[in-house]
């Protein structure tokens, strides 16, 4: 929902006390709002209108919200409306339905006011908001050097229009997102975490995500296996009563695992694409696609540079196809050049082979992750300076960033 656009909305539902409630949200944000407290009979009304967006309750008598959905959806005269059901029913079984009969988004009451029209603008901007929440490596690291870039371990989240949920790894930062979630009041929410390979710092702060004690919510973890061990055992193993005192069975949300291998899925409706990558053990990097853009999160990943006796030429050209044309390429730069001369056969790639890669593959934004833990904030932004100067003496159009711990991004 654009700032500068005021948009029109025709509010139906049955409850007066939540339709006031949801006009005056609407109003404030400088919008323009008709309300009904039926929903029979006003299909006509709403033609004539052509609202910008239909918002109605599931459960009304006469006309329930799936017929006064698919009517909308149906009339030539409100092609361009969008139609979002506002209901108390929290079964996924409805939500489903919803979007079947045609409905944009599903909000669920009680309506949020510190939530709500941003519910609402994420619907109508189609936009996938990405933020990351730790941007550091292999180890957290705290200090007044660590001030700007953040000292939490890697994990990176996508939010999408229809509330889908995606966790990019259970570093240090994904406590950050538990607190953030439960400082908005989140009930009943739907998440897909996935893992890039079982290192430490990719997954021992999965139990301090407060979402995962809170009944009602539902958390899949997908990742790759290691051959004769599951996700589901690579997770709960760290949790065992000699490493942990809280096992899984003290989760009250819904948690259950899924193997990935190198493969294209469904995910809620969005398509996610893996690839090995290379990097002790199995470790997989992803690309989403949602709507004709493309999230790349590759980590933990080492490019071996050219004079190297490991050098793979197939490889870098596997994975710039991979990763070609992304709207967002999440990358492993944890080394300078001249740092990554001490540190080959480690897993993690330097500047100028990441450049590379993201040039070559016609990337739109390269977003430089998992930075060294001896690197303080003057070194990240420096890394940042050299990237840009690479990209700018290729005469390259990919733009370069360094995000920082809370940083949010619209894609």
């Amino acid at each position: 929902m654009a700032k500068k656009k005021k948009l029109s909305f025709y509010l139906v539902d049955d409850d007066p006390v939540v339709l006031e409630a949801m006009a005056k949200l609407l109003k404030d944000a400088g919008n323009s709002v008709t309300i009904s407290h039926k929903s029979a009979g006003i299909l006509g009304d709403i033609a004539r209108k052509k609202p910008d967006c239909v918002i109605s309750d599931l459960m009304m008598p006469e006309v329930d919200g799936l017929q006064l959905c698919a009517a909308v959806r149906a009339h030539k005269a409100l092609k361009n409306t969008k139609f979002i059901v506002v209901s108390a029913k929290a079964y996924e079984f409805d939500q489903k339905r919803s979007y079947e009969f045609g409905a944009h988004g599903y909000i669920r009451k009680p309506v949020n006011p510190d939530t709500f029209i941003d519910k609402i603008r994420r619907i109508f901007d189609d936009h996938i908001d990405m933020r990351f929440w730790g941007v550091r490596g292999t180890l957290p690291v705290s200090g007044p050097n660590a001030l700007r870039y953040g000292g939490n371990t890697s994990c990176v989240t996508l939010e999408f229009p229809r509330q889908q949920f995606f966790v990019f790894d259970c570093g240090s930062g994904i406590k950050n997102l538990g607190d953030w979630l439960k400082a908005q009041n989140r009930k009943r929410v739907s998440f897909k975490i996935f893992i890039s390979h079982p290192h430490w710092d990719h997954i021992n702060a999965f139990p301090f995500f407060g979402p995962l004690y809170q009944q009602g919510n539902d958390v899949e973890v997908l990742g790759a296996n290691q051959g004769d061990i599951s996700m589901r055992q690579i997770v709960s193993a760290q949790m065992e009563g000699v490493y942990f005192p809280i096992t899984l069975s003290e989760f009250a949300a819904r948690v259950y695992f899924h193997d990935l291998e190198e493969q294209t899925l469904q995910v809620d409706g969005i398509t996610v694409k893996t690839k090995l990558l290379s990097h002790p053990g199995k470790a997989l990097g992803y690309r989403v696609e949602y709507n004709g853009r493309a999230v790349c999160y590759i980590t933990d990943n080492e490019m071996f540079v050219e004079t190297s006796d490991f050098y793979d030429p197939h490889y870098e050209k596997r994975l710039a196809e991979f990763v070609a044309g992304a709207d967002a390429l999440i990358t492993d730069t944890t080394y300078t050049d001249e740092e990554y001369k001490t540190k080959e056969g480690w897993g993690h790639s330097c500047v100028s082979k990441v450049v590379n890669l993201a040039d070559m593959a016609g990337v739109k934004n390269l977003y430089l992750f998992h930075h060294d833990p001896d690197q303080f904030d003057d070194d990240i932004d420096r890394k940042h300076e050299t990237a840009m100067g690479m990209l700018k003496k290729r005469n390259s159009k990919t733009k370069c960033l360094a995000p920082r711990e809370g940083q949010a991004f619209k894609v």
